[in-house]
C-alpha cells in the first residue's frame, strides 16, 4: 500500500476501562472482531470487519489517576512524526504525548490544537493503518467538532498544508480540508452555544460506515448507549450520533442511502 498524504486520516482507536464491555459492544453495532491483546503493547487489541484492520481498543495505562474519559482518537498520517511534533507546538497547538517508536509497527504522538481538539499523528511503519475503509464496519469520515473555528482552522492548515473549502450556507459555519486532491479528507463544524453544552469539549466525530443506520442505533441503545441525534438524512447519507456505555461518542453513517442535492462549497 503507497503511503497516505501527510494530513490524511490513517487511523483510530479508543481507551476503555472496561474493554471486554467495548467488545461486545463495537461487535455488535458495528460487526467487529477482534485480535489478540498485545501485552507487550499495553494490550492494544486491533478490531476486524471481514479479516481487515479497522480500529483498536485498549485499556488505561498503569499509573493513569481515577478513570479517564474513553474517546475516540483519530491518528492523521505524518511522514515525520517529530516534525510534526514541531510544525503543532509552532502552530500553537500542545503535544501531549511526546513522539514515541511502538516497535517496528510506527511511530506517534498525541496533540491537542489551540480550541482544545484532542488528535494523533502517526508514521507508519509495517502498521499502515486503516486496512479497510467507506464499507460497513469500517473508518468512513471525521469532522472537528469546535467552537473557535477560525483557530482551528488556521492550525490544521498550518500543521497538515491543508486546502479547504466552505459550504455556502449562511445558517451553517461548516468547512472540508483536503490534501490537494478533489475529495475532502475531513471536516469542521462550529458547535453552537444552543446544541452544545458548555460542559462538552471540543472534539473530533468519528463516523463508521454502517449498513442499516436505523439498525445500527437500535442495536446501540439495546446495549446501553445513548442516541445524541439523527437517525437523520443528508445528501451524504443516513446518519447518527451515539455514545457508547463508557462515554466514547461516534456516529454511523448508512452512505448509500441519501436524500437531497450536494451543498455548493466555495
Amino acid at each position: 500500500m503507497a503511503a497516505r498524504p501527510e494530513g490524511t486520516p490513517v487511523w483510530t482507536d479508543a481507551m476503555f476501562t472496561d474493554v471486554e464491555g467495548a467488545k461486545t459492544f463495537y461487535g455488535d453495532v458495528l460487526g467487529w472482531d477482534f485480535g489478540e491483546a498485545s501485552s507487550e503493547f499495553g494490550n492494544y487489541t486491533q478490531a476486524y470487519k471481514g479479516g481487515k484492520a479497522v480500529a483498536a481498543v485498549v485499556p488505561p495505562m498503569p499509573g493513569q489517576d481515577g478513570e479517564p474519559q474513553s474517546a475516540w482518537c483519530l491518528y492523521f498520517a505524518s511522514p515525520d512524526v517529530a516534525a510534526t511534533a514541531e510544525k503543532i507546538r509552532g502552530a500553537g497547538g500542545s503535544v501531549l504525548m511526546e513522539p514515541m517508536q511502538v516497535g517496528d509497527f510506527g511511530s506517534m504522538c498525541i496533540a491537542q490544537d489551540p480550541t482544545g481538539v484532542t488528535f494523533g499523528v502517526w508514521q507508519g511503519g509495517t502498521h499502515e493503518g486503516f486496512e479497510r475503509e467507506n464499507e460497513p464496519g469500517a473508518y468512513a469520515w471525521a469532522e472537528v467538532f469546535t467552537r473557535e473555528p477560525a483557530k482551528s482552522d488556521a492550525f490544521f492548515t498550518e500543521v497538515f498544508g491543508y486546502g479547504s473549502k466552505k459550504i455556502k450556507d449562511e445558517h451553517m459555519d461548516y468547512r472540508v480540508f483536503d490534501v490537494g486532491g478533489p475529495q475532502p479528507i475531513l471536516g469542521r463544524m462550529m458547535m453552537s452555544a444552543e446544541d452544545f453544552p458548555a460542559e462538552i469539549p471540543a472534539y473530533i466525530q468519528i463516523y463508521f460506515a454502517v449498513d442499516n443506520c436505523d439498525l445500527a442505533v437500535e442495536r446501540a441503545e439495546a446495549l446501553k448507549g445513548k442516541k445524541v441525534f439523527g437517525p437523520m438524512d443528508s445528501p451524504f447519507g443516513r446518519f447518527a450520533a451515539i455514545v457508547d456505555p463508557q462515554g466514547a461518542a461516534f456516529a454511523v453513517i448508512d452512505e448509500k442511502t441519501t436524500v437531497g442535492d450536494m451543498p455548493e462549497f466555495e
